[in-house]
């Protein structure tokens, strides 16, 4: 990293250090502008699970590692991991302290802004053949990259400005990410949504937006006209998981999600996911998140993170 880039760098992990000291406790800070939140931890955490939206992630000072299944990923200071679908992770806070607190940004991409870049660049999304698409990958961050991210955290001083402003800016990312280094990596992502994984990734929203029901795998591999083996293996691919794997635990994740934020009871939760035992999901979330589902939800609302929004 150059020395601009190094610079930019700390001031920008000075704003955010500024930014979260107002609201000491949380680890994770919405802002006026929508799909940007400030990351931070005062300390190293044990792994734990979570789940990773589509997103620019970019840690400004410490690290973090997520895996997805067998493949784990580190990106520390200077460094973003990109994430093109929801995935399941597993992932921690490894360095961080009072002094020199974890911080991050994590930035949800407008997709249909980067398919307008790639048309506008008269870029190809596709790659050989040969290569297996990935949900997830790390890269460094360039000063451009930096200096958009700058600008954004800016606007947060003058809130009448984001809608007029922060546009242009994602469009700034989204040709920083297509004209970087890291251009081929980003055209899988696009291949992801426009060619030959269009199918999984409709498979994965399909498994995401029917939590309720019982999908048959066999069915999804018949829609995406593939053998089993081979949807199997390129859902893997992308996910980290297997198809059943996937909708289990974004099942126990969405259940988490009303059981903290919307109060709802355990019995309500498993339900509105399609658990027909609450036995079951008690033993099923118990095992992913350490905790039975009603210890975890008041662990929460008592402490001074539970004010933290969806």
């Amino acid at each position: 990293m150059n020395q601009l880039a190094s610079r930019t760098l700390k001031e920008l992990a000075q704003s955010l250090r500024r930014y979260t000291d107002r609201a000491v406790g949380r680890d994770t800070f919405p802002t006026a502008i929508q799909g940007l939140s400030i990351l931070r931890s005062d300390q190293a955490n044990r792994p734990a699970n979570c789940l990773f939206h589509p997103a620019l992630y970019l840690t400004l000072q410490g690290a973090k590692w997520g895996s997805f299944g067998n493949k784990r990923y580190k990106f520390a200071a200077g460094q973003a991991l990109m994430v093109a679908v929801d995935i399941p992770s597993r992932g921690t806070v490894v360095l961080a302290s009072a002094e020199a607190p974890y911080l991050g940004i994590q930035i949800a991409l407008d997709f249909s802004i980067m398919q307008e870049m790639v048309e506008e660049l008269d870029m190809s999304p596709l790659t050989s053949r040969k290569a297996r698409a990935r949900g997830a990958f790390v890269l460094d961050l360039n000063p451009q990259l930096l200096d958009c991210t700058q600008r954004a955290i800016n606007l947060l001083e003058i809130p009448e400005a984001i809608p007029r402003l922060y546009p242009g800016i994602m469009r700034e990312v989204c040709y920083w990410l297509l004209t970087g280094p890291e251009g081929s990596q980003i055209s899988e992502i696009m291949m992801m949504a426009n060619g030959q994984n269009q199918k999984i990734v409709q498979a994965i929203h399909t498994l995401r937006d029917k939590l309720r029901e019982t999908v048959q795998v066999e069915g999804l591999a018949v829609a995406a006209n593939m053998s089993q083996a081979t949807f199997h293996r390129q859902f893997k691919s992308i996910t980290g998981i297997t198809p059943l794997a996937y909708q289990k635990q974004l099942r126990l994740h969405e259940a988490r999600r009303v059981l903290i934020f919307r109060g709802a009871t355990v019995e309500s939760a498993a339900r509105d996911v399609g658990y027909a035992s609450v036995s079951q999901f008690s033993r099923e979330y118990s095992r992913m998140f350490g905790r039975s589902p009603r210890r975890d939800a008041q662990s929460w609302k008592s402490t001074p993170a539970a004010a933290v929004h969806e």
